[in-house]
């Protein structure tokens, strides 16, 4: 059998179009399912669950797109293959038997998708099971209940399971929600804001993570748990007025942290507050936010040539990928196609599209330490003190950058030996005289107050950064108060740009811009210390958005040992509107740093000075 094509020319603008859409997804991988482990092979790489695990995990996310069609009225055009799947794999007799549970399993991440599948498709399901094979998918899921798991958003995939169990008519354990629950409660920051974990970081885990299971649960069990039901209502709704601050006009949402390569989960959030019945904004908000933003991922290159979901960004990437990252991964960005879920004569359908609400910039988030900007056609963030303890692959560039872009994605770093390979956008980067390059990775302190974000970092023992971001307008200024031991280099670049067609450069001392076809990159410094202006071009495949190489303008300097004060000023959008006379001014007065551009001017303290 051929793998089926994507529709690449579906406007993606109403309930049909969607279906199609999803149906093309899930015929594409049709062809690489495995009679041998009851699962779906898509490649020969795999994760550090290993291929079976991998093969099972790939099917199971099928079913974020399977279970809205069913619960939609839709079916999809091999349901029997996946039913009988699902039984192989629940059966213990059987060759293909996914299994007992153990320490941190995938397997129990997987379960939620059965769970939400017995909770909303319970019926199209189990009219085919017989009595023995429901017992067989009770006993396998109900391993969920006991399971050893990760202290951070997997406390949600046995609860899902029970959600199914309820709704099935399944036995259900309370206790187990309820102890989950509990874990999570940890979390819980204010303000709408989760950590994904105890300090840990505040990315779109918590979007298409803890908001978006929690208004599931909220809706299908607001008659058994009204309580808990109307709280995480109310949490959602709030995370909504900043969570919107993410997405561009077109649809792009902003890339930052750690998978990625889920893609269009990015707006899983939004369709669960459509689900839900979310009243933070209108149906026809929301359907422009999920529409638009499917559509602009179908502008970009997220499938390989089979039609397959391919692990990347924009393209197929394994270098900017985490190390749990399997073939069948990607799938998990079904997960924003719950809309369909919702009947044709729904509010979410029968709504026009209407365009993203007046949004008021710059949006400072407190409990997620990020500032939010908007630009014409650029939005951007802000932001400190996020580092994922686990130390994922390419952590320090997927989190700890200073600023992250719709227009302009971030590059992931290459080595540490030579700038061009430690992707120095967005980043203070400083060696020791040796072309082995650090930057900011964890933070000491961090603190926010205006549009200003404080952060205190030790590249090493015996040198100190303190850092302020401010965004003024729509320029980033950076204010960095060194004090050093050693004698260093520094690198500091600002937003990356493709390096096809090779953009023009302007180089002085104190400035670096750079222009495209249609975008300008730009870096000025604003300090009494004088650095150079410079070009870095990194390797291809490094930055998301584009595999091309990317051209980063950037300021070089070196120090002595002692105290130093580093400032800039950072722009990048349309060429037509970059104006460097409007570029700001620095002062110091007194400890007080003045900032003033002719449209705007702050100041702050730089209360950590000695």
């Amino acid at each position: 059998m051929q793998p089926e094509q994507i529709t690449f020319d579906n406007p993606l603008q109403n309930r049909s179009d969607l279906t199609r859409w999803v149906k093309e997804m899930l015929n594409a991988v049709t062809p690489f399912f495995n009679n041998r482990d009851s699962g779906v092979d898509l490649a020969n790489f795999t994760t550090h669950y290993g291929q079976r695990i991998a093969n099972m995990e790939a099917f199971s996310r099928l079913l974020w797109g399977v279970t809205p069609l069913l619960a939609g009225g839709q079916e999809p055009e091999q349901l029997s293959l996946y039913i009988q799947v699902i039984k192989n794999g629940i059966n213990p007799a059987h060759v293909e038997y996914w299994g007992e549970i153990g320490h941190s399993d995938q397997r129990v991440v997987e379960m939620a998708a059965y769970g939400l599948l017995l909770a909303l498709a319970h019926k199209p399901l189990l009219a085919h099971f017989s009595e023995q094979e429901k017992q067989h998918l009770w006993q396998w899921l109900k391993q969920s209940e006991t399971a050893t798991i990760p202290d951070n958003n997997w406390h949600f995939f046995p609860i899902l399971v029970q959600l199914g169990f309820q709704h099935a008519g399944m036995p259900v354990n309370r206790e187990a929600i309820e102890r989950h629950f509990a874990a999570m409660e940890r979390y819980w920051l204010g303000d709408g804001w989760y950590s994904d974990g105890p300090d840990r970081p505040r990315d779109y885990y918590i979007s298409m993570g803890f908001h978006f299971y929690g208004l599931i649960y909220a809706t299908l069990m607001k008659d058994a748990d009204p309580e808990r039901c109307a709280t995480l209502r109310s949490r959602a709704t709030v995370f909504a007025n900043d969570f919107i601050h993410f997405f561009a006009e077109d649809g792009a949402a902003i890339p930052f942290g750690r998978s990625l390569t889920y893609r269009f989960a990015q707006a899983a959030f939004w369709s669960a507050a459509a689900f839900a019945g979310l009243d933070s904004y209108s149906p026809g908000v929301l359907k422009g936010l999920v529409l638009r933003h499917l559509r602009w991922w179908m502008q970009q290159q997220p499938f390989d040539r089979d039609g397959v979901l391919s692990v990347g960004y924009s393209y197929p990437n394994l270098i900017m990928a985490e190390d749990y990252n399997a073939p069948g991964s990607p799938y998990w960005a079904l997960k924003t196609v719950l809309v369909l879920a919702l009947g044709e004569n729904s509010l979410f359908w029968q709504a026009d599209e209407e365009a993203l609400p007046p949004r008021h910039s710059p949006h400072p988030i407190p409990g997620a330490a990020q500032i939010l900007v908007h630009q014409p056609d650029h939005e951007w963030l802000l932001t400190a003190g996020q580092w994922e303890r686990n130390n994922f692959v390419n952590t320090e560039a997927k989190y700890c950058k200073f600023a992250y872009s719709t227009r302009f994605a971030f590059s992931v770093e290459r080595g540490r030996f030579g700038l061009s390979h430690a992707s120095p956008d967005s980043m203070l980067l400083l060696s020791e005289k040796d072309n082995y390059w650090r930057g900011r990775r964890d933070c000491e302190q961090v603190s926010m107050s205006g549009h200003t974000i404080y952060s205190l970092w030790r590249p090493w023992h015996d040198v100190t950064v303190d850092t302020w971001l401010t965004a003024l307008g729509e320029w980033q200024i950076r204010v960095h108060h060194l004090q050093t031991a050693r004698e260093l280099d520094t690198a500091e670049g600002g937003f990356s740009l493709c390096f096809r067609p090779q953009p023009e450069q302007r180089l002085t001392t104190g400035i670096s811009a750079l222009h495209g076809e249609k975008d300008t990159s730009a870096i000025h410094c604003l300090s009494a210390v004088q650095r150079e202006g410079d070009v870095v071009l990194t390797p291809p495949n490094s930055n998301l958005l584009f595999a091309d190489r990317a051209a980063v303008p950037v300021l070089r300097s070196e120090l002595t040992p002692g105290t130093h004060l580093l400032i800039s000023a950072v722009w990048a959008g349309n060429q037509q509107d970059y104006d460097p006379e409007n570029c700001p001014e620095a002062s110091l007065q007194q400890g007080v740093m003045h900032l003033t551009s002719a449209a705007y001017e702050t100041h702050f303290s730089l209360t950590e000075l000695p």
